[in-house]
């Protein structure tokens, strides 16, 4: 390679400049360094030092091998970057058109007042209606109003869905990658069309702010149907694996096959992206899916479906790929039972989760467990709070603090904490609260909206009140919000500071819009450290630092899934990164190639790598054993492929000959 590189700079001085140039920061354009016409001549110079050297009987040789060898490294490097698989995806998406399909909406969904005229309002958001025992009751959290019913589904009614959608699997499977992709990009189209009628609907059926709807459920979802794919069909092909010196004449790769029928159990925080979210990464895998709704947001989940529905009915797929169910407890365990599912991606509380993981062990279902979270945020001493505070404020307040991800603990080194309280207090008190939707009288212009459950609130009362108790103090908030325009389920946006690892809300899962702040005593790493950890949970972290290596040291001590330096949130809008956490945040992944590949089955494979070479059992060996000769060989066999001993390796050859007959 010295010889090389020694030719090319005697032959192309300008090219090696060049490249010397531009591995320095900030210096990688040519155009910096030149002018259009010098570049033109530069590369005629190229040409006709090249075809002189190669004329040369003297440096024929060298160059030509430079020539071969530079040619060899540019191609690995290019299949190294995946470069031909990107330019082919690209080219199929500028070559190929895609449908924009059209959607029925109905005028609750297609208009922020479409209920302002006849939509009942009910004191309590009852589920359950006793007139109506088979259906589940839906309202909008944030005024209470009726949305209307959902079918509450029996365990007969669910293995009605699996089957239609196994049928469906069985053409989908033999589908091509170019094909999903069409399906996933249509449903994107109309996404982007659409933008305002997706977030209006997730909105009413969750009460959070219209922002807040786009950020957590379109911009996520768009983002994860992106990298899905551009990526996808790189992260499923085979993989190929080293067979080793004894399987020389094998070839060896693990092959990723449609799992059969995800079941997804999805929350109620994002009943857009929730939905969406496994249903992208399933059918891409060459699974159907059939997904379990939150009983809290199943209105909205009608619109959903019929987006993806409709995209696979436009490319002539059968659309009874993607089924929907909607019911209680009783509907999510028959369909962790059913014998047609083949997999559970459970998302939800610990309690929950340990009891679908018990149904799932019950019938050998592989699953994934996403759980909650207590994610920390530490804002070290060499931090300008002036950066720091916005993500703060994002992290604890998105969607009303109901985020697996959100920020629940906030720790803050000593001597920043006074200046960060009279900071965030001014801040948090400014928040703007009320209805997110411009109905009942409302303007939509709000920060934070309602919570989804109105039993949550009550959950949130108890931890603050618990944390009053012990000594904390709240700064601002600590109570349900009342008043004109706040008759549905809204909760203060509430600071909670001087919390201290004995109270229960530095130890339980709050989802809601508490900030809860602890002090890092005399700026201390370590004890910051035993803080963070001192939790049972470990989905996410946050550390905010003027050192990043300082920060990444501590960070990378932190018991959890994932980890941001600098940063809140962006591991999930970076989808080709895996999602998930320890302890009892769950395990497995989603996301990511890791998440894709948990949607297969994964088959290992091995075949001839030379036709009619084949691997046969030596005689010492094959039946029937000869016992003089047997032991013998297979030792020689172990001292040639094992021992690092190289004569040992010889008398195992001489082992091999002499006992090999």
């Amino acid at each position: 390679m010295g010889i090389c590189c020694s030719i090319y700079r005697r032959l192309f001085p300008f090219v090696h400049s060049s490249i010397d140039s531009s591995i320095r920061p900030h210096s990688f354009s040519f155009i910096q360094l030149f002018t259009m016409s010098e570049v033109v001549g530069q590369c005629i110079a190229w040409k006709e030092s090249y075809l002189l050297a190669l004329s040369s009987s003297e440096t024929f040789w060298p160059v030509l091998f430079a020539t071969l060898v530079s040619a060899w490294l540019v191609t690995g490097k290019l299949h190294q970057l995946h470069v031909w698989y990107h330019l082919q995806v690209a080219l199929e998406y500028y070559l190929t058109s895609i449908p924009l399909i059209q959607v029925e909406m109905t005028p609750a969904e297609a208009d922020d007042d479409g209920l302002a005229s006849d939509a009942p309002v009910v004191q309590t958001t009852f589920l359950q209606d006793p007139a109506a025992k088979h259906m589940i009751q839906c309202h909008d959290p944030s005024t209470k109003q009726w949305l209307g019913q959902v079918p509450a589904m029996t365990p007969a009614d669910v293995h009605e869905l699996l089957v239609k959608a196994a049928a469906a699997q069985k053409e989908w499977a033999q589908t091509s990658f170019r094909q999903r992709r069409r399906v996933l990009r249509t449903i994107q189209k109309y996404i982007v069309h659409h933008v305002t009628d997706v977030c209006r609907v997730s909105t009413r059926d969750s009460g959070k702010p219209k922002v807040d709807a786009l950020l957590g459920e379109v911009l996520t979802t768009c983002e994860k149907i992106r990298c899905v794919n551009a990526w996808g069909e790189l992260w499923l092909r085979p993989d190929y694996r080293p067979t080793g010196p004894m399987f020389l004449h094998k070839s060896a790769r693990v092959e990723y096959v449609p799992m059969g029928i995800l079941a997804p159990i999805a929350p109620w925080n994002y009943p857009f992206h929730n939905l969406m979210n496994h249903i992208i990464s399933g059918i891409f895998a060459g699974n159907a899916v059939v997904g379990k709704v939150s009983e809290h947001t199943s209105w909205s989940s009608a619109y959903f479906s019929r987006i993806v529905r409709a995209a696979l009915a436009v490319h002539g797929h059968n659309p009874d790929l993607v089924q929907t169910v909607t019911g209680y407890g009783d509907a999510g365990a028959a369909l962790v039972a059913d014998p047609l599912t083949d997999k559970i991606i459970f998302t939800g509380s610990p309690a929950v989760g340990k009891k679908v993981m018990e149904t799932a062990a019950k019938h050998l279902k592989p699953i994934i467990l996403e759980l909650g979270g207590k994610d920390p945020l530490v804002i070290m001493d060499d931090c300008k709070l002036d950066a720091v505070v916005p993500w703060v404020m994002r992290g604890c307040f998105q969607n009303c603090g109901q985020n697996c991800v959100g920020v629940e603990r906030v720790f803050v080194y000593e001597s920043l904490y006074d200046a960060f309280l009279a900071d965030v207090k001014a801040k948090v008190a400014a928040l703007r609260q009320g209805i997110p939707l411009e109905t009942c009288g409302s303007t939509a212009d709000v920060d934070c909206g309602s919570m989804v459950m109105d039993g949550q609130l009550d959950i949130v009362q108890g931890l603050v009140d618990d944390a009053f108790k012990k000594g904390a103090r709240v700064l601002t908030g600590g109570k349900r919000a009342l008043g004109k325009g706040l008759e549905g389920q809204f909760y203060e946006p509430t600071i909670v500071c001087d919390v201290t690892p004995d109270m229960r809300i530095f130890q339980e899962e709050l989802f809601g819009p508490v900030m809860t702040v602890i002090k890092v005593p005399n700026n201390d790493d370590a004890a910051c450290l035993a803080m963070v950890n001192d939790s049972n949970f470990g989905l996410g972290a946050s550390v905010y630092c003027g050192d990043q290596k300082r920060g990444l040291a501590l960070g990378r001590q932190i018991r959890s899934g994932m980890l941001c330096i600098n940063d809140f949130g962006s591991n999930y809008l970076i989808q080709s990164l895996p999602f998930g956490g320890v302890k009892e945040s769950g395990f497995g992944r989603f996301a990511g190639i890791e998440g894709l590949r948990a949607c297969c089955l994964e088959r290992a494979i091995v075949t001839d790598r030379i036709p009619g070479v084949r691997t046969s059992i030596p005689p010492p060996i094959n039946y029937p054993i000869d016992k003089n000769k047997g032991l013998p060989f297979g030792a020689s066999l172990i001292q040639l492929f094992y021992n690092e001993s190289i004569w040992a390796k010889i008398v195992g050859i001489v082992g091999l000959i002499k006992y090999g007959n």
